[in-house]
């Protein structure tokens, strides 16, 4: 009796794994019948089996969900009416799925927000609101912040909510702070992305070739900074006028009792008054005083500092600058920081210090050519001061000239202002009959004050 019982279960796990087998050959050969039209973008044909293979065996294959994504969305962008809605809430639906069958795969943050997005691509035939749309991307915000960093969804994110402050429907101060929310994660994203690109940089100054793969990460890292400038422009102008002194110095009086013990509301209405220029009002000095007393770094002594500069205590205030720098230790906000000072120093005309902070912002993150902007900028406004002859006073503009190149050479983001700003300058330098007529061809010229460099004459 036993024996026979032994028998069956062998014929039954026999006839089970026969079976099971058949069904992975049937699925593998569909499978293999949709990637083949979907790689050759036959996504009609694609439809069917995949389709047949998402309902028998959702879990079989990731690829159902990566070709399965492009023909769907080959059937919306071919639609139109409720067809069009149809399909579009099919590829909503279809990632849901993908996150139940293959989780780890599917970041949860990137996904809501793609679903976010799809929705406010097609909102009109969706009848969708500005505020469903903007409570779905805050929920997909919310729930991964980490993997939610699409440039473009970051910016509709924004927009959205810019359009509810219009509609009445947001408060100033929610505004304020999402756009800060937004800011921060575009700065993270960068600092991720600059590291990266900043490696492959000094390998190549290192004079060691890039391998083939390196390439190809140097033009997607430079792609990603490239994309979230754009959007790191768009959010800004979105603001615009709404971030305004008019507007910010009575939020930030009436709230200031609440939030004076808050590190992080006293850091981001500094921060905004400070880049509104609203710091000649005394609430600012006030917010400053209370964020460095509360929570002081390198951040809050540039603040300090600044008041400093605006009351005249420039020795003091440069002492100031000199703790805040040696303060930070993060590289990324090190250099961020630097450039900070920098620009202010820039501004009061102290070009010297201004230039060395602007130096230390490139050693630190050379994939940022602001900085070359900054000193070539500074050159070109010291050409009369700094040269002792006519023919030197323009040669500093070669020199202007090729700082402002170096900067579309290293930041993909500033290639047409360096080109635009290295064509300026070099159009104001001697020309070929000035060199010809000075008879200094070739020869190196040396520019005096606080430039204190050389310049070659070009041949002619």
């Amino acid at each position: 009796m036993k024996a026979k019982i032994t028998l069956l279960f062998t014929f039954l796990f026999i006839g089970l794994n026969l079976v099971n087998s058949q069904s992975n050959e049937e699925d593998m050969a569909t499978l293999s019948i949709m990637t083949e039209y979907a790689k050759a973008k036959n996504y009609e044909a694609a439809y069917k089996p995949f389709m047949e293979l998402r309902q028998r065996n959702p879990k079989f294959n990731r690829a159902i969900y990566v070709y399965g994504e492009k023909i769907l969305g080959d059937k919306i962008k071919k639609s139109t009416g409720t067809e069009k809605v149809a399909f579009v809430n099919d590829l909503l639906k279809l990632w849901d799925e993908r996150g139940t069958h293959f989780a780890s795969k599917t970041p949860k943050g990137e996904y809501a927000a793609k679903g976010c997005q799809l929705m406010y691509d097609h909102k009109s035939i969706l009848n969708k609101t500005d505020q469903e749309l903007y409570e779905c991307f805050d929920a997909a915000y919310n729930l991964d912040k980490a993997t939610f960093k699409n440039p473009k969804s970051l910016y509709i994110y924004f927009k959205l909510m810019v359009a509810l402050y219009d509609g009445g429907k947001k408060p100033a101060k929610d505004l304020f702070n999402k756009y800060d929310d937004v800011a921060e994660k575009i700065e993270d994203e960068v600092k991720l992305a600059s590291g990266k690109l900043n490696k492959l940089i000094e390998k190549e100054d290192a004079g060691t070739a890039l391998a083939s793969k390196e390439k190809k990460y140097k033009k997607y890292y430079s792609q990603v900074l490239t994309a979230y400038d754009k959007v790191s422009g768009s959010i800004d102008s979105e603001l615009g006028e709404r971030a305004n002194c008019e507007n910010l110095i009575p939020l930030y009086t009436k709230d200031f009792e609440e939030y004076q013990n808050d590190a992080v509301w006293l850091k981001r209405a500094v921060s905004r008054m400070f880049y509104k220029e609203c710091t000649d009002d005394p609430l600012y000095e006030r917010l400053v005083k209370a964020y460095d007393e509360l929570s002081p770094s390198a951040d809050t002594k540039v603040f300090v500092a600044g008041i400093l500069m605006k009351k005249g205590k420039t020795s003091e205030a440069e002492g100031y600058f000199n703790e805040a720098y040696d303060l930070e230790e993060d590289t990324f906000k090190k250099s961020k920081l630097a450039y900070r000072i920098g620009t202010i120093l820039k501004k009061k005309g102290k070009y010297g210090k201004a230039r060395g902070y602007f130096r230390n912002a490139l050693k630190l993150n050379p994939s940022n050519g602001r900085p070359h902007l900054a000193i070539a900028t500074m050159y070109a406004a010291s050409a009369n001061r700094c040269g002792d002859t006519t023919f030197n006073k323009r040669a500093v503009y070669w020199l202007a000239a090729d700082e402002a190149r170096k900067a579309g050479r290293v930041d993909p983001t500033l290639k047409k202002a360096s080109a635009q700003s290295a064509k300026s300058y070099s159009a104001k330098a001697p020309s070929k009959s000035d060199i010809f007529s000075a008879a200094n061809s070739g020869q190196t010229i040396r520019i005096g004050c606080w430039i204190g460099a050389s310049v070659t004459v070009p041949k002619v």
